[in-house]
């Protein structure tokens, strides 16, 4: 027997208390599991809840539903969905704010990793040498940015502001943000790097910000700026990097994000040796990975749902203009990982 017809496509890997939540979130809003019978008849699948595009049955296909109407994906990142498929008329949303307070966390241990030199202290102890210390740097008086100033950027704020550091931000129009001491727009990129002790890079991948981080925007950093990306690795030029890492050795840097990610396969490469560097800290892309992640990230994607099914206006809907041809654009130039990459951020 099956239950009926469904107007949810729950296309994520099942997982423990999964239909409980959706069904105390989302009451009197039938729902199926591509692997569920009734998830057969596609005919009144009105929303999907999408994990990683095409890892789940092929029947999630989104031309394949007649009334569909909105995507809610259960990552924040939506740089990987191919919209081409998507019929026009549906509205897609990412999980924004669903990992920000783990990614959060993360940015800033990667930030004190950095100007607190711990790979270096730990060699240190590991040789028996208590001296001399490296070049140690706080946070205290000092001024962070935030590129891309949503909800990590929030998140991130209150955790610097404890740390005594004046935030900044920078967002598409520089309006006031809650928790940013001052704002920049867009435009004004370079001048709101040139001051910064500490840049944390939080931003979406979109047309607008591919490679926007290349050799101009390092050179007017500070020479002794910490850099922290958290967002995509495609928003930062590679190379440009790399090369200043290189030449500028007062210059530290730590990622989370690289840019070819293949978890399918459990693996990352970059065309540059950048962990042989000693300015260098790096994590495989797991700043959204923490003991409560999955709860929370599954109840702020079902408040969205909930937000459309009772008629509201849904949060966070991309502009689908930014992302088209997107992929091409960031293709890895050497050796490119091959697979689905699955964004959990």
């Amino acid at each position: 027997m099956t239950g009926p017809t469904p107007r949810l496509l729950l296309a994520v890997p099942e997982r423990p208390g999964l239909r409980e939540t959706v069904a105390q979130r989302l009451p009197g809003v039938p729902f199926a599991l591509p692997s569920d019978p009734e998830a057969s008849d596609r005919s009144a699948v009105e929303a999907i809840l999408l994990g990683a595009y095409l890892r789940e049955d092929p029947r999630a296909d989104p031309a394949g539903f007649p009334r569909l109407g909105f995507v809610q994906r259960l990552f924040a990142g939506v740089d990987d969905l191919p919209f081409e498929r998507f019929p026009p008329g549906v509205e897609v949303a990412g999980n924004v704010g669903g990992y920000a307070p783990f990614v959060a966390e993360h940015a800033l241990a990667l930030a004190l990793a950095c100007s607190r030199c711990v790979l270096e202290g730990q060699a240190a102890v590991a040789a028996g040498r208590a001296r001399p210390a490296p070049e140690l740097r706080s946070f205290w008086q000092q001024t962070a940015l935030i590129l891309g100033y949503g909800e990590i950027g929030r998140a991130l704020a209150e955790r610097l502001h404890a740390l005594g550091a004046r935030v900044q931000g920078l967002g598409r129009t520089g309006a006031p943000a809650p928790g940013a001491d001052r704002m920049y727009g867009a435009d004004q990129l370079l001048e709101a790097l040139s001051e910064a002790a500490l840049v944390v890079d939080a931003r979406p991948l979109t047309t607008r910000t591919v490679r926007s981080l290349g050799p101009r925007a390092f050179d007017a950093m500070r020479e002794d700026a910490v850099f922290v990306n958290v967002g995509r690795g495609g928003t930062v030029d590679e190379e440009a990097l790399y090369r200043h890492l290189e030449s500028h050795p007062r210059f530290r840097a730590a990622l989370d994000v690289w840019w070819a990610e293949d978890f399918a396969h459990g693996r990352l490469t970059s065309r540059f040796p950048f962990t042989s560097l000693p300015n260098f800290v790096g994590s495989p892309h797991w700043a959204g990975f923490a003991p409560p992640v999955q709860a929370y990230a599954l109840r702020t994607a079902l408040d969205n749902l909930a937000r459309w099914f009772a008629g509201e206006r849904p949060r966070h809907v991309v502009d689908r203009s930014e992302y088209v041809g997107l992929r091409e654009r960031t293709q890895v130039l050497a050796d490119p990982l091959q697979g689905e990459r699955t964004d959990h951020e």
